[in-house]
């Protein structure tokens, strides 16, 4: 599984209806459980960003589409990071000779 962070933002529309916000994340969970991944953080932050997932998916192309079907709802604005583990962060440099 590849590890990716979401960075979240609520839309003028997502923040309007913010108490259902945690229903919202359910049905994320579910959806992207549904495509072979999963939620493994969730966290609601301060600062640029209105929350930030941590979360694995089998490929780019599944979590591409989950960040695209959530954006399509109109709550979230979401910026996706692929996030190389340590052992991995470890070899691309050590690749660099």
């Amino acid at each position: 599984m590849t590890t990716y962070v979401l960075l979240i933002n609520w839309t003028d529309q997502g923040v309007k209806a913010v108490r259902e916000s945690p229903k919202r994340l359910d049905a994320a969970r579910k959806e992207l459980a549904d495509m072979g991944g999963s939620f493994k953080e969730f966290f609601l932050t301060m600062g640029d960003c209105d929350m930030v997932a941590i979360c694995e998916a089998p490929d780019d192309a599944v979590m591409a589409r989950f960040a695209l079907k959530t954006g399509m709802a109109g709550n979230v604005r979401t910026r996706t990071l692929k996030a190389f583990p340590e052992n991995a962060y470890r070899e691309i440099i050590n690749s660099l000779g």
